[in-house]
């Protein structure tokens, strides 16, 4: 079974991939879809859409799950996060993989043990359960498989029932 997680965002989009077997879990790969500021909101929605059609096609999930919107002080980042999200969801459903959400905080509990944890500390965790090298892998696309690690750990009871 493969499980793909997504932590959503306009200018870096990260993406992960778990193969789980039983209960051997594996990372299958990772990755950030990466936009320029510059460019406007239309053509990083786009961009965003074809890398993770790409993915899909590529990796073939049996379930995805994307980190939820948490509220910024900047009001206009989380109308941005909405699209991207919107785009996510809206592909996801074109593939018929059923989603799951989870909020931040909920996704830091799950793989840290505390919903503040910090991004290093996710990082340290993904790489730790994962058994990864000490690879160079960023915020976005640990934060990724965190999200995916989530999914596993509150859903596999759900999971493994297909």
């Amino acid at each position: 079974m493969i499980l793909m997680g997504i932590d959503p965002g306009s200018r870096y989009c990260g993406y992960g991939f778990l193969e789980v077997n039983k209960h051997q879990i594996l990372a299958a790969g990772c990755g950030v879809i990466k936009n320029k500021d510059r460019d406007s909101l239309s053509d990083r929605l786009l961009v965003v859409y074809h890398e993770l059609k790409k993915m899909i096609e590529q990796n073939k999930p049996d379930f995805a799950a994307v980190e939820t919107i948490f509220y910024a002080k900047n009001v206009q980042s989380s109308f941005t996060l909405g699209h991207v999200r919107g785009v996510i969801l809206l592909l996801l459903a074109e593939y018929g993989i059923p989603c799951f959400e989870y909020s931040p905080r909920e996704i830091k509990k799950s793989v840290v043990g505390t919903g503040s944890a910090s991004k290093k500390q996710v990082l340290y965790m993904v790489q730790s359960i994962l058994r990864l090298k000490e690879t160079v892998i960023t915020f976005d696309a640990s934060d990724a498989l965190a999200v995916a690690l989530c999914m596993y750990n509150k859903e596999k009871f759900k999971l493994f029932a297909h």
